[in-house]
């Protein structure tokens, strides 16, 4: 699978992955920041942003996605920035393919099987007619009755993208993320453990990361510390970046 990709900077390696219904260019911002040291990829994973639609997806082919990709690219070890899906993808990686990973840093999820939340999100975006909308503003006052958050329906609507036909369409695989979203949420398995450096960051607002489930992540990532960003929530680089780019820069240093 070809993914979609921006390279930025020049140095060692370090490659960035988004969220569940995220782009590459979540991270575009910071990535321009870290390419002042290292050469940055930031990656649309599967089913996301303008990389293959699959019907398989899941948090074992994700890792294999990354290692195509790394060999594609004559990459032969990295340092890697995951965030929320992006940060699973990166633990299942760390532990399926260790000698490929210089340093690991997960930002804002721990290895845990999750309830959801995102259920009222996919009904909205699965009950929007993308044949009857004429532009993004009746996109966004559809979703406006389902999804109150201004900066989340903006968030989602950066999926929406013109078609030939001068319709409009979703760059992500909907139906294909919604029909694996438990899989998403789910815990990853491992009988290996990751003995390199790791970093977590939690948004101090957000309950993603708890002591009781930290504990448990670092028993698959023993060589892990945790870092808080006060009064942030779970999307830890939009608002904070400069907190996060001075604590994940003086990590991978």
């Amino acid at each position: 699978m070809k993914l979609n990709y921006k390279e930025f900077g020049q140095g060692d390696p370090l490659i960035i992955l988004h969220g569940l219904f995220g782009t590459s260019d979540n991270w575009q911002t910071l990535a321009k920041q870290f390419a002042k040291n290292y050469t940055v990829f930031i990656i649309d994973q599967r089913n996301h942003g303008r990389s293959p639609h699959d019907d398989e997806f899941n948090y074992q082919v994700m890792a294999e996605d990354l290692k195509d990709f790394m060999e594609e690219h004559w990459i032969y070890e990295t340092k890697m920035i995951g965030h929320s899906m992006g940060g699973k993808t990166a633990m299942q990686f760390a532990l399926d393919y260790p000698d490929m990973l210089e340093k690991l840093v997960v930002v804002d999820i721990a290895n845990q099987q999750y309830e959801g939340g995102h259920e009222s999100i996919f009904k909205a975006l699965l009950s929007l007619d993308l044949d009857k909308i004429k532009n993004r503003k009746e996109a966004d006052e559809f979703l406006k009755g389902q999804i109150e958050d201004f900066g989340v329906r903006q968030f989602l609507l950066k999926n929406l993208t013109r078609n030939k036909e001068g319709g409009y369409e979703w760059k992500m695989n909907l139906p294909i993320i919604h029909k694996n979203y438990q899989s998403i949420l789910g815990k990853i398995e491992s009988e290996e453990t990751f003995e390199n450096a790791t970093l977590f960051i939690k948004g101090g607002l957000s309950k993603y990361i708890t002591d009781e489930n930290f504990a448990t992540t670092q028993q698959l990532f023993p060589n892990s510390e945790l870092k808080t960003i006060e009064n942030v929530g779970h999307w830890v680089h939009a608002a904070a970046p400069k907190e996060l780019l001075q604590i994940v820069e003086s990590f991978l240093e």
